[in-house]
């Protein structure tokens, strides 16, 4: 019962939310790759610093697994300095090409053929990748079923007191994904309104309540 009750409240929020802020087209990217490419640059940084670091390596016309494998790291760096810590960036990039190389040779497709966890355990795997990164290289690139959470999602929702504020990333993950449907649209378009939310309207300091879609809905 209790699970019923939170499906029908999660969605009753996704349905305001869209309804005040719309379809948000996540996640931008021509190919697989630049969607992998930009789920590993947007840590720490905002979009519109990311859409410049890939416009960059677009216009060196490297946005291939092999080329950006051959490239210099330190000439990756500089390509996508916009995006912030572009060293460890640029290493992390490396590090999962390094990986996609040697387990699959270099193929992308073939990559998201894995099994959805076993494929994650070996994202994880990977130096400089995170959950939060994992799944949204699963969601956004490999359509899987895995619903990302971020910071966003702890301030809202335990404002609203679904989740305890100390929730870590799997606890809060697993609130989601036992109570909505495994729907790959449905948790792109949640995701990217959460953010929109957050950024918005649910701030960290000084938050616009009187301004938010779903004021007052609290989890009884």
């Amino acid at each position: 019962m209790k699970e019923r009750k939170h499906t029908k409240s999660l969605l009753n929020i996704y349905n305001l939310l869209y309804r005040r802020f719309g379809p948000r087209h996540w996640w931008p990217g021509d190919t697989r790759l630049e969607i992998i490419i930009g789920a590993i640059l947007t840590q720490n940084t905002s979009w519109g610093n990311v859409e410049k670091a890939i416009a960059n390596l677009k216009k060196e016309k490297l946005m291939k697994v092999e080329k950006i494998s051959r490239i210099p790291a330190n000439r990756l760096s500089e390509l996508i300095k916009a995006s912030g810590y572009h060293n460890i960036k640029s290493q992390r990039i490396k590090n999962f090409l390094t990986f996609l190389n040697a387990s699959y040779n270099g193929s992308i497709s073939r990559m998201f053929t894995t099994e959805t966890h076993k494929l994650r355990g070996e994202l994880l795997d990977v130096k400089g990748i995170g959950p939060e990164t994992a799944d949204s290289i699963l969601l956004y690139a490999g359509k899987k079923p895995l619903f990302v959470v971020d910071a966003y999602t702890k301030r809202i929702f335990s404002r609203h007191g679904y989740i305890r504020e100390d929730s870590d990333y799997t606890e809060m993950q697993e609130f989601f994904l036992k109570n909505l449907p495994q729907d790959v649209k449905l948790y792109n378009e949640y995701h990217a309104l959460i953010v929109e939310l957050g950024k918005n309207l649910c701030r960290s300091k000084r938050p616009l309540c009187n301004e938010c879609p779903i004021q007052g809905i609290k989890n009884a």
